[in-house]
C-alpha cells in the first residue's frame, strides 16, 4: 500500500503487534529490531531472549494475546484510507529533523498530508486557559508564519494551540498536529472539528501512540518532544511557569532548536512562563521579524517570498498610542478590531495596548479592551 511503509505485510503487521506492547518505548523498540533484525522475529523470540535484553516481562507476554492482535488488525484496516499512512523510523520518508533525536517515535501515525513532516515547521505553543490577547497574538503569529511559507505546528490543545491551528488555517497555509492521544480518540473532543479541518484543508494529524489510545496524563508531555522535534524553532506565546508549554521550550534547547518567546503585562500570571524562559536564554519576540531573522541560519529552510516577509512585517513608522486611546475613548474593543481599525500590525497592538496598562490608561476586561484615561 502507497500510504505504508515497504514492507512485507506480515513486517508491517509485526511492527503494529510491537508497537501495541506494554512499556515497549523508542529506545526498546530499536534495541528488539537490532537485537533480532526485524519484529517478525523478535515477536517469534523465546522469552529468555527477552529478558537477556532486560525487557519487562508484562510485554514478553503480552506478545500473542488476542487484544494485541486485534489493534495490529484495526490499524492495517484503518491504513486502507488513501488518507491514513504509517511512517516509521527508517522510512525515507520520515522527518529528518525528528530521526535526530534519540528517543525520535519508532512509528507515526499521520491522517492527512505527511509530507508537511518534512517540510520547514515552527512550533507555536501556549497556555490552555489563555486571554483574549494572548489568542489573538498566537492567530497573528499563525497567520503570518504560515503564509511565509512555514507549517505551522502545535497540539491541538484548547488555548493558544487552538488558536496557532486556526491562524495558520485562515492564511490558507498548512498545519501539523501532535496528539497526545491516539487518532481515533480526538481529544479535547471540543476540537474534533478543528482535527477535521486541518485534514480537509491539507495538513496533517500525528501521533506516535496506537489508535485507540485514550487520553492519559503522562502521553502530553512525551509528545511535547515531538512537536519541537519536528521544529525549527519553538514560540511560546503566553504561559505560567508550570504550563506544559515550558516543557516543549526546555526540549527544544535540549535539541538544539530555537527557543523565542513573547513577554507581556507584569500583572498578567500568563506572562511569567515567557519572562522565565526569556531569562534562561529565550529570544524576546515582539514581531515577526525577530523570528525570521534567527531562523535565516537554517539551511534547509527556503527564503520567504518577499511580498509574505513584507507583509509580516510591522509598519515601519507606527503611529503613537494615542491612536489606540483614542479609539478605546469611543467604545471598548478586542485586540483584533483595534488592529483592523488602526491599520497596525496585531503584535505592534499588543505592545502598544500593554504599555498603556502599565500606565493605568487601558485595561482588558471580559476579552475586550477599555479606556481608563
Amino acid at each position: 500500500m502507497p500510504h505504508a511503509p515497504a514492507l512485507s505485510p506480515a513486517e508491517l503487521e509485526a511492527r503494529l503487534r510491537l508497537h501495541g506492547l506494554p512499556e515497549i518505548g523508542p529506545r526498546r523498540f530499536r534495541a528488539l529490531l537490532a537485537a533480532f533484525g526485524s519484529a517478525g522475529a523478535a515477536l517469534s523470540a523465546p522469552a529468555s531472549a527477552w529478558r537477556a535484553l532486560g525487557l519487562p516481562a508484562v510485554a514478553a507476554e503480552a506478545r500473542r494475546s488476542a487484544s494485541v492482535r486485534e489493534q495490529a488488525a484495526g490499524a492495517l484496516a484503518w491504513l486502507q484510507d488513501d488518507r491514513h499512512h504509517l511512517l516509521c523510523h527508517d522510512d525515507p520518508g520520515y522527518p529528518a529533523l525528528l530521526g535526530q533525536l534519540h528517543d525520535a517515535p519508532p512509528l507515526l501515525l499521520v491522517a492527512g498530508a505527511p509530507a508537511l513532516l518534512e517540510r520547514p515547521q515552527l512550533a507555536l505553543v501556549g497556555s490552555r486557559r489563555a486571554s483574549r490577547p494572548g489568542l489573538d497574538t498566537a492567530q497573528a503569529f499563525a497567520r503570518s508564519l504560515a503564509g511565509g511559507g512555514f507549517v505551522v505546528t502545535s497540539g491541538l490543545a484548547l488555548g493558544i494551540d487552538g488558536a496557532a491551528h486556526l491562524g495558520a488555517l485562515e492564511a490558507g497555509g498548512a498545519t501539523v498536529a501532535v496528539l497526545g492521544t491516539g487518532l481515533q480518540c480526538l481529544y479535547p473532543r471540543r476540537h474534533a472539528g478543528l482535527a477535521a479541518r486541518i485534514v480537509a484543508e491539507g495538513g496533517a494529524l500525528v501521533s506516535e501512540l496506537p489508535l485507540g489510545t485514550p487520553p492519559q496524563a503522562g502521553n502530553f508531555p512525551r509528545r511535547n518532544r515531538i512537536i519541537s522535534g519536528l521544529s525549527l524553532g519553538v514560540l511560546v506565546v503566553e504561559a505560567s511557569p508550570s504550563s506544559g508549554s515550558l516543557i516543549t521550550a526546555r526540549l527544544a534547547a535540549e535539541q538544539g532548536r530555537e527557543v523565542f518567546a513573547i513577554p507581556g503585562s507584569i500583572h498578567h500570571p500568563g506572562a511569567r512562563g515567557c519572562h522565565q524562559l526569556i531569562r534562561e536564554g529565550a529570544q524576546l519576540v515582539e514581531c515577526i521579524d525577530d523570528i525570521l531573522a534567527a531562523l535565516r541560519g537554517w539551511q534547509n529552510l527556503a527564503a520567504l517570498p518577499a511580498e509574505a516577509a513584507a507583509a509580516a512585517r510591522p509598519a515601519a513608522t507606527p503611529p503613537a498610542t494615542g491612536g489606540l486611546l483614542d479609539l478605546l475613548r469611543a467604545e471598548p474593543q478586542s485586540s483584533e478590531a483595534l488592529a483592523l481599525r488602526s491599520g497596525l500590525e496585531l503584535p505592534e497592538v499588543l505592545v502598544q495596548l500593554t504599555e498603556l496598562e502599565l500606565d493605568g490608561r487601558v485595561a482588558c476586561e471580559q476579552g475586550c479592551w477599555v479606556y481608563r484615561g
